[in-house]
């Protein structure tokens, strides 16, 4: 069966990096394009990084772009995103996402001093 499974998230100070991984089963990785979304408290989940199966294109949320980077490895079946320069407002839970269906569990990021 499909799993994304996240991880790399933890608690920074603002202006610091994080990179976030997504391994992925169950499926050929390989076909597929890939996304981050994150989810604030009390806000709606949001999507914030795209790439395609190839990895030759790739877009992002304007509140990220600079700052964040989505990459993928499909020898790894493996999705990042490096985010630089991270600020209070990116705290948020952040989640891979495989088509309309399948996510994965999440991972907490807290940019706080």
């Amino acid at each position: 069966q499909v799993q994304l499974v996240e991880s790399g998230g933890g608690l920074v100070q603002p202006g610091g990096s994080l990179r976030l991984s997504c391994v992925a089963s169950g499926f050929t990785f390989s076909s597929y394009a890939m996304r981050w979304y994150r989810q604030a408290p009390g806000k709606e989940r949001e999507l914030v990084a795209f790439i395609s199966n190839t990895g030759g294109n790739t877009n992002y949320a304007d509140s990220v772009k600079g700052r964040f980077t989505i990459s993928r490895d499909n020898a790894e079946n493996t999705v990042y995103l490096q985010m630089n320069s991270l600020k209070p407002e990116d705290t948020a839970v952040y989640y891979c996402r495989r088509g309309l269906t399948y996510w994965g569990q999440g991972t907490q990021v807290t940019v706080s001093t």
